[in-house]
């Protein structure tokens, strides 16, 4: 502590006082010697106490500079009874912590400072504690901001990395998430896409909240079963492959559903993934399930995931625009989807635009020789069969009668009596 007092007994007294008590005590004559030596411990000092009457410099101007430089010390005033004014002055100026009236109890006195002392502990403490806490904060964030690279390292130890994200809920949703986005490539945001999709689908069909969280979840880490595949087969469409290659790629969805189904809160939509590849006319995999006895969640997952890999490419290596992409679904109306899954995936979407005045939408059995392709003719897996402007003889359209019952479903295509 600081005692500042133009007496020199009074300062003697006071050093007295406070040394058997083991405080270490400056002392200075006057205010502008109190604010050299503030200068000179450079923070070392707790407590100031200052008289109130000194010459040049008085208690209040004093305890006012060393608020205004040093505002963590703590400020204590000696001021005499006929002092009331200035003492005012001090208090509104200096913010003092106490004033002690002389002559003064030596008692009272201890017991003041140690009070005050205690308080300033209390107030570094506080001060510490917030510092720390900021700390912490300050190094989650940077543990979170990490969490993308470890995942990234641990791709290869999935099983183990399963076994610690069990701590948490909502941490394994995310890192499950990302899993596949870590793969990059055209497959970048895909997940998330298909999901807010099939989650607008479900709340269109009236699903309830849960069956709704379900379907968005299972749209979030639908292609977990993926992680195991090597980069080659990721990079090549389902069209493309081989049958060696996809009889390994037709096991990712009960893969994916293996790998979610030991966390509890993940069952219903790892449920929802086994069966987001399975067809509404029963030709999908991996169980063959047809029509409503494949889940509505996995239905509606089926249309959405297809939905985002025609105009990402995934599907056959084309993109396509939304108008062929809307168009391919609704051509897969009844065969891979469920009708009312498309329904209500239109009413989000839009309906495909009707054909302009030259064009003529038709079905196989209007097809006459000498039609042309106003459009493209895409198969519902996006595969493209003939191009625009070509011209129909009666081997194709033969060919074209007979894809369509081979197919069990309803093709259209776009044709004008002439050229362009």
């Amino acid at each position: 502590m600081l005692c500042v007092d133009d007496e020199a007994n009074i300062l003697s007294s006071l050093r007295r006082l406070f040394r058997p008590a083991g405080y270490r005590v400056l002392v200075a004559e006057s205010g502008a010697a109190g604010l050299e030596m503030l200068e000179a411990e450079q923070g070392a000092v707790d407590l100031v106490i200052s008289d109130m009457r000194m010459p040049a410099m008085d208690g209040a101007h004093f305890l006012a500079e060393v608020r205004q430089r040093w505002p963590g010390i703590l400020r204590i005033l000696l001021t005499g009874y006929a002092d009331i004014e200035s003492t005012i002055a001090a208090i509104n100026e200096g913010q003092i912590y106490r004033y002690i009236s002389k002559p003064w109890n030596d008692g009272e006195v201890l017991l003041t400072v140690r009070e005050a002392l205690e308080r300033q502990a209390l107030l570094h403490e506080k001060a510490r504690l917030e510092a720390l806490t900021a700390r912490q904060n300050e190094e989650l964030k940077i543990l979170n901001a990490g969490l993308e690279e470890k995942v990234r390292e641990r791709t290869e130890e999935l099983r183990l990395a399963h076994e610690r994200l069990k701590r948490s809920f909502f941490t394994s949703i995310q890192v499950f998430a990302n899993l596949i986005e870590l793969r990059g490539g055209s497959m970048a945001g895909h997940s998330r896409r298909v999901a807010d999709l099939a989650r607008k689908i479900a709340a269109g069909l009236g699903l309830d909240g849960r069956q709704c969280n379900d379907v968005f979840l299972a749209g979030l880490l639908h292609d977990i079963g993926k992680i195991g595949l090597p980069d080659a087969l990721l990079a090549k469409p389902p069209a493309k492959m081989s049958g060696e290659e996809l009889g390994v790629w037709r096991k990712h969805p009960a893969k994916g559903e293996q790998a979610l189904m030991a966390l509890e809160e993940l069952r219903g939509a790892a449920h929802l993934i086994r069966s987001h590849h399975e067809r509404f006319d029963g030709q999908g995999y991996p169980d063959g399930l047809a029509g409503m006895a494949i889940p509505q969640g996995a239905r509606i997952l089926a249309l959405a995931n297809e939905y985002d890999g025609h105009l990402q490419g995934t599907l056959t290596g084309k993109r396509l625009n939304e108008d062929d992409a809307k168009q391919a679904i609704v051509q897969g109306r009844g065969k891979r989807y469920d009708p009312a899954v498309v329904d209500a995936f239109l009413s989000i979407v839009g309906a495909p635009p009707e054909p302009p005045a030259d064009e003529i939408a038709v079905t196989p059995a209007d097809l006459k020789p000498g039609m042309f392709l106003a459009r493209d003719l895409i198969s519902p897996e996006g595969v493209l069969l003939l191009a625009t402007d070509y011209m129909l003889d009666d081997k194709l359209i033969r060919q074209i009668r007979d894809y369509e019952r081979s197919e069990g479903g309803r093709l259209i295509l776009y044709v004008r009596n002439r050229r362009a």
